[in-house]
This record gives C-alpha cells, structure tokens and sequence, in this order.
C-alpha cells in the first residue's frame, strides 16, 4: 500500500493540474469566440470573391500569370498550416500525417528528386517537416501570435510572383477546415495554377442558369489583373483563419478531455488514500490491542 504522505502529494498535484486545464479551457472557449467571429465573417466575402473571379475568367478572353497551365509538373510548393503552441490533441499530427500520405502517394518523384518545397507557418509545422528532412524554403514560427491579414498577403504575393516567373509549376494549401468545437476537417487544397471551370460559382440554381453580357469598366483584363491576386490573398487568408478557429477548438476539447480525466483521477486517489488510512487505523488498532493483552497476561 503506498505511504499516505505520497498519495496526498499526489492529490494535490492532480488537483492542481486540473485548475490549469480548466482555465485553459476557459482562454481557448474566450478566443474561440473571437476566432470564429473573424472566420464566418471572412467565409462569405472569399466566396464572393472567388465565384466573381471564375465568372469573369470563364466568360472572357482575359488571361493572367496565375492561370498559366504548365506543359509538365517539375516544382511544385506545399503551404502547411500548422499551430504555434502545442496541448491541441491530434490537431497537428492528424494533418501532418495527412500531409505526409498525399506527398508519398502523388509526389514521391518529386521527393526524390528535391523538386518539392515547403512553406510552413506555425513552430510546429517548422519543426515537424525539417526534422524529417523535408525541403522546407521557409517557415513562419510565431505566426498566430500577432495574427494579421498583411502577413498573409505577403506570403501569397511573393508566391504569386515565383509561380508568373515559373518558378513553381503547382502550388498546394493544407490546413485544417473548422467544423465545429470538436471536428476539424483536414484539407489539401491546389490553388495554382487557376482553373476557371473549376472555382466555385454561386450555389443558387437560378445563377447557375443567368447568363448575363456583363460590361467591364475599364476593361476585363484590367479587372481580372486585380480580381485573381485577391481571389488567392483570401484563399490563403480563410485558410489561416480556419486553422486558428479549428486550433482554440481543438485545445477547448483536449483540455476539457484533460480536466475530466484529472477529476476521474483524483478520485482514485482519494479512495487509494481512504484505503491506505483504514489500513494504517486497523493496523495501529490490532497493535494496541495486542499490547493490551501482553500487559493483562504480566
């Protein structure tokens, strides 16, 4: 049986392990909130965006850089959305080990060849893909801390600029879609070269029917100039804001899982103890009385 001071040592260090996850779990539920405020406010104006860019580069002449179709795929670049901070359940690794299947089933020449790279964005993302050894170009540790729309942009343009100069030939995002508090979906998404057949057009069927002659001022192609560097901008942007909002959703459900398990634990504990103290009383109650009878029988 262990020694009573032992399994109050124990108690108190569950007890005070369970404080810290339900206050963690506090922190995530509070930015959660505010991570999904930015989220759904985001989704409807990148699906505007992206059905008005497919329309205008479906029904015209207009060309850009970013719909060039590459005659062979030598380079191509993966985007991984990973977190900064850990205690997140399988947020990363579910994803990563996504990540990592996709490359080797479609990619492996690629591999082999060291004509694939990686940008990642996130500690541990950056420390998942060098340590294995991948081809990583660049990493953005740090990135969630001071979350703003200008970094992404920046990314996204420099990537726009090597894909115009056919430095990349493809180009893929993998982060993690928000379902809901407890479900995230794994997404790897190819968001150059653009195929304008296939960018999402608006789900009603009565837009689907319309067919407009639509006059552009100043012109189509100046339009679409402007309208498809956007159009990747918010792709790469909703990505990153779904993974934040998927991220305090996954630490809320891990350390909620965690307080529980804490509370499930001190009660063993407790009752190991109550044991452990019963047995120490009958055990000292058996010695007196034995002590007793020893002094009658002198």
């Amino acid at each position: 049986m262990a020694n009573l001071r032992d399994i109050r040592n124990r108690i108190s260090s569950v007890n005070n392990t369970q404080q810290i996850t339900k206050a963690m779990k506090m922190v995530a539920a509070a930015k959660l909130k505010k991570a999904q405020d930015r989220m759904t406010q985001t989704r409807p104006y990148a699906a505007k965006i992206e059905e008005v860019a497919g329309r205008l580069a479906g029904s015209t002449k207009a060309d850009h850089p970013v719909m060039r179709k590459p005659d062979e795929i030598n380079e191509v670049l993966f985007v991984v959305v990973g977190s900064d901070r850990g205690l997140r359940g399988g947020f990363n690794n579910n994803l990563f080990k996504e990540v990592e299947s996709r490359l080797h089933e479609e990619f492996q020449s690629h591999l082999d060849d060291k004509s694939l790279s990686m940008i990642t964005i996130g500690k541990k993302a950056t420390a998942h893909f060098t340590k294995r050894k991948y081809k990583v170009i660049e990493s953005h540790p740090g990135f969630f801390d001071d979350l703003d729309y200008s970094s992404t942009s920046d990314i996204m343009n420099a990537i726009i600029k090597e894909f115009s100069d056919e430095k990349f030939d493809e180009v893929y995002i993998a982060f993690n879609e928000f379902k809901s508090v407890i479900a995230q979906k794994r997404r790897i998404q190819k968001i150059l070269p653009i195929d304008p057949e296939k960018i999402a057009k608006s789900e009603t069927e009565d837009a689907k029917e319309q067919v407009i002659d639509y006059l552009y001022e100043p012109d189509s192609q100046a339009i679409l100039n402007r309208l498809l560097p956007l159009h990747l901008n918010m792709q790469l942007w909703r990505a990153v804001l779904e993974s934040n909002a998927s991220e305090q959703g996954a630490r809320m459900t891990a350390m909620d899982s965690a307080t529980e398990n804490a509370k499930d634990l001190e009660k063993e504990l407790r009752l190991e103890y109550n044991q452990a103290r019963q047995s120490a009383i009958t055990t000292e109650i058996s010695e007196i009385v034995s002590g007793a009878q020893a002094l009658s029988e002198d």
